[in-house]
This record gives structure tokens, sequence and C-alpha cells, in this order.
């Protein structure tokens, strides 16, 4: 007996269908290359604009264009606010890596535990989960925040201790899918240890959908401490988009620019992430694939 012919839409190993289905998708190839640019404009923008976002340079709310004003203009205080806006990204973009590399450590264990024991260990582990989610996200931060001395570690922790509980249980469904299927079963039958079966061969093939999940929770991330900075609780001594809309809003009828520029700049890294997440869900949709 010979063996069926491949289909006419295979496109070989799945990893490499995902890719090339996320190629296709012209939006999330617009996410990736605005995300690319925000990445090298916090990176490398200082090179070409080195400008101190600190320091007073000419009067309090000259708008762009006006006489020798930069050109995003100038805030409330006479500083530039091009040079917040280019270095103001350094500190919301490491506070969202942060909080989302907390968030599916805390998230990826709980779930993963959970799901394949189940028992006693799910019921306690989902409990406990589910006291945190019932939490308002905001009011759980300020208040860590509060407690602590505010920086730019406590209040990426602060974001990833509230956001936790969805990848937890995403982490679950997904284990709890897996954990009974042939390929689980003959490394239980080998001999294989509930660490290498938990880490090595469920948490793989878990992970398409926990890769769009924590996509997206970094751009949920960003608004995040965006919303921290801009009431006041952001760190003092950084830069932040949210912090410069924070200390502008009174200055919004006056000067727009002073909060238009930073928003524009949440709003694009908020919009990448959100581009990318909708891009790499359809890519790892096996229903998809062969198209």
């Amino acid at each position: 007996m010979t063996d069926a012919a491949p289909e006419q839409g295979d496109l070989g190993p799945p990893g490499r269908q995902a890719l090339r289905l996320f190629i296709r998708n012209r939006a999330a190839v617009f996410g990736v290359i605005l995300l690319a640019g925000i990445i090298f404009m916090t990176l490398f923008g200082t090179m070409f604009y080195d400008q101190d976002p600190k320091r007073i340079i000419a009067r309090p709310l000259l708008g762009p264009g006006d006489g020798d004003a930069p050109a995003f203009g100038t805030d409330y205080l006479g500083r530039d606010v091009l040079a917040g806006v280019v270095q103001g990204g350094s500190t919301s973009l490491t506070v969202a890596l942060v909080a989302v590399l907390l968030v599916a450590f805390i998230g990826i264990s709980i779930g993963a535990l959970a799901g394949y024991y189940g028992g006693w260990v799910d019921i306690l582990l989902m409990r406990l989960t589910e006291m945190f989610q019932v939490l308002p996200a905001l009011l759980f931060a300020m208040v860590i925040v509060a407690l602590f001395e505010p920086s730019t570690m406590t209040v990426a922790a602060a974001i990833g201790l509230a956001s936790w509980p969805q990848t937890a249980r995403l982490t679950r469904a997904e284990f709890l899918r897996l954990k009974n299927l042939e390929f689980v079963k003959a490394a239980r039958a080998i001999g294989a240890s509930d660490f290498r079966i938990i880490w090595r061969v469920i948490f793989p093939n878990a992970l398409p959908p926990l890769i769009v999940a924590i996509t997206l929770i970094m751009g949920a991330a960003i608004l995040f401490e965006s919303g921290l900075a801009f009431l006041g609780l952001g760190d003092p001594n950084s830069q932040s988009w949210g912090q410069m809309i924070g200390l502008n809003r009174q200055s919004f009828l006056n000067g727009w620019w002073t909060v238009t520029f930073p928003g524009m700049a949440i709003f694009a890294t908020v919009l990448s992430f959100s581009l990318i997440g909708d891009g790499l869900q359809d890519a790892f949709n096996p229903k998809l694939r062969g198209r």
C-alpha cells in the first residue's frame, strides 16, 4: 500500500507554514515594520537627536514651527517634546518587557502545573489565580507601587503581578488538551520524568497560543505603564510617554502637541503589537494552513 500523496496545499513543516502565512498578512508585516522603527528610535534615537528631555531650552508651550522651537515644540516648562518622545520609549518598552517576562514566568508555571497534575494541585492553583483575577488590576498595581519606592522595576513588577492570571488559565487549558494525547502517553511509557514531559514534551506544543497571548499582553503592558505614569505613579527619575501626557494634561488646550506626540507614540506601539498578535494568531491557526 503506497503512501498518500501530499495535498496540493501542503507547504512543509508547521513552522514554515506559519511563517509564510504571517508574511502574507500585510497588516502583521506592517506591525513588524512599525515596531522595528519604534525600537530603532528607542535604541539609537539619541545618536541622531541627543537633546536632554529634562533641560529647559525655550519658552513654555512653543508650538511646532514657532520661531526657534524644536520640531515637536516645547512643553509646559519649556522642555523639548521631541527629545522626550525619543527617550521616553526606553522606559515604556523596558517596563513592558520586564512585566511580560514576569507574566510569562508566573502564568506559565502555575498553568502548566495545574493543567498537568490536576486534582488538588489544580484546585489550589486555580483558586489562587481566581483570587488575583477578581482584584481590580489597576488598583492592585497602584497599591504595590505606592507601598514601595516608585521605580522602573517596581512599576514592571506591579504590572506583572496584576496581569498573569489570563496567561495561567490559557496555559492550563492547553495542558489539559495535550496531556492525554498519544505522544505524551508515549513519553510516559518510556519512563520520562514529569519535569521532562511538562517542559520538553507538552510545553513546546502549547507555545503557539501562548506566544500570541504574550504578544498582545505586551501592548496592554504599554498602556498599563502609561496609565500609572499618567497618575504620577511612574519612576520620577525616568522619562516616559505616559509621564509626559500626565504632566502636560493641564496644558492640552493651549499646547495640544505636548500630549498628542507622546500619545501617538503610545498608539503606534500598542497598534504594532496588536497587529503582530493578530498575524501570529492567524499564522498558528491550523485551519488556514494549506490555503
